[in-house]
């Protein structure tokens, strides 16, 4: 994992990246999923703007002692990641350092992290402090799981849109507090 960890990218970069891909696309994929990174983009600086942290959830970590690192698998293109990343990135600042891998620019870390047989992301690797894995989340909180199993079992009925736009509509009022209780628990 430390060859990972080393090649990961710091939530600044990632942001630089993703503007990047945005304002100047230089390949096809990028010019496709420019609509994704606008949106993405947008999310992420909400969040940003927005997130508060819980005291109780970081009281929580405080008492779990974790002096491991936290190495999250994403893309600035993935509405799952522009609505949970930045938030779990200014939770663990100044407690744990957190460093981000652009899946698409190697897949075989998340090849080990499969979601249902999908690279599905964000997906957060807990590491200790040798960089050995503790455990692993993602790629949404067990709401946003509940949501998409609720349009799979019903998808005429409960339609994409209808999801999307529940999804989003829960992201922004819970502001990544259900992905960090979440991660809390598997410290």
């Amino acid at each position: 994992m430390q060859n990972y960890w080393d090649k990961a990218i710091t939530f600044d970069e990632y942001l630089q990246i993703a503007n990047q891909r945005l304002n100047h696309p230089d390949n096809a994929k990028d010019i496709e999923y420019k609509p994704y990174y606008e949106l993405g983009i947008q999310r992420m600086d909400r969040t940003l703007k927005k997130f508060v942290i819980d005291e109780e959830q970081l009281n929580i970590l405080k008492s779990k002692d974790f002096d491991g690192k936290i190495l999250i698998i994403s893309e600035a293109w993935c509405g799952d990641a522009s609505a949970t990343v930045p938030a779990l990135v200014k939770f663990f600042e100044g407690q744990n350092e957190v460093k981000i891998f652009l899946r698409d620019s190697d897949s075989t870390l998340i090849d080990q992290f499969l979601t249902n047989g999908t690279q599905s992301i964000p997906k957060v690797i807990i590491l200790d402090k040798d960089f050995n894995v503790k455990n692993s989340w993602g790629p949404r909180p067990k709401f946003g799981h509940d949501l998409l199993l609720k349009f799979k079992a019903n998808p005429e009925e409960y339609t994409k849109e209808l999801f999307y736009n529940d999804l989003q509509v829960y992201y922004s009022r819970n502001r990544g507090k259900d992905a960090i209780q979440e991660i809390l628990e598997l410290l």
